[in-house]
């Protein structure tokens, strides 16, 4: 599926956050290549004008890190998310690095720095995130199975490759959490073997959108994950299972909706 890519400007990039904790979020793009099928961020394309699918466009921010600067002049100190609603570090940011130029700044006023991402790209910038006082990473894995994330994260990096850069990121010195969220079908205990060494905490959350994603649980013959208690199940399962590895877990971040311009 061909992707619509074009170039915006910005009139701000700090935006104060609706998540439980956060107090800012920086989104470098609008849309998102990685066209999760579960994706909660579908909701911002009523803000953008496109008619295509969630993951057939993507706006490009190209003077996002030059008002991320003014802004941060005159913002009162507090953390930032980076992003809340698209990947940091979906495939254009190899090209644009408009996170890593928003990072940049960030770091020229050494604001606290939460990012999250699926992508491997993130170790491009390894190089900064070691120099911030406070910053931490969080790389989404919502299964150990890779025929699983097929089915919902097509277009996402395997699961092997994400454990491999958590990896590397704790390697470098740099804070790590996995983010489980939302819970895709999985061995909770696999799953936990898989992350344990290489987190300082996880964050699990459950399919909020199953509206989106009914026809794959059916086609997969896996419908039991529909069930409430048949997840809360799984979810208790993951826990004892990362709580033998004295890794820390917090349920998800309450948030209201984030918009971002």
């Amino acid at each position: 599926m061909a992707v619509s890519i074009e170039k915006i400007t910005s009139k701000s990039i700090l935006t104060r956050s609706g998540i439980d904790g956060i107090d800012y979020c920086v989104n470098p793009y609008m849309g998102c290549m990685h066209g999760c099928l579960y994706c909660y961020a579908m909701f911002m394309k009523k803000y953008t004008g496109h008619g295509e699918d969630w993951g057939a466009f993507v706006d490009i921010k190209t003077n996002a890190a030059t008002v991320l600067r003014k802004q941060l002049h005159s913002a009162k100190r507090g953390n930032v998310i980076i992003s809340s609603v698209t990947d940091p570090y979906q495939p254009v940011e190899a090209r644009y690095k408009v996170t890593r130029q928003c990072l940049e700044a960030l770091l020229e006023y050494q604001y606290p720095v939460e990012v999250l991402t699926k992508s491997p790209l993130i170790l491009r910038d390894t190089d900064l995130l070691s120099q911030f006082e406070d910053a931490e990473v969080g790389i989404s894995i919502t299964t150990e199975n890779d025929r699983i994330r097929r089915a919902f994260e097509p277009k996402t990096a395997p699961i092997a490759v994400r454990i491999r850069t958590l990896k590397a990121l704790r390697e470098k010195g740099i804070k790590t959490y996995v983010f489980i969220g939302p819970v895709l079908p999985m061995e909770p205990e696999e799953l936990a073997a898989k992350i344990g060494p290489y987190a300082d905490y996880v964050l699990i959350d459950r399919m909020n959108y199953t509206s989106k994603t009914v026809k794959i649980y059916k086609d997969l013959n896996l419908t039991q994950w529909l069930e409430k208690g048949f997840t809360e199940n799984v979810i208790l399962r993951l826990k004892d299972a990362l709580g033998t590895k004295a890794i820390e877990v917090r349920g998800a971040r309450a948030a209201s909706t984030c918009r971002c311009a």
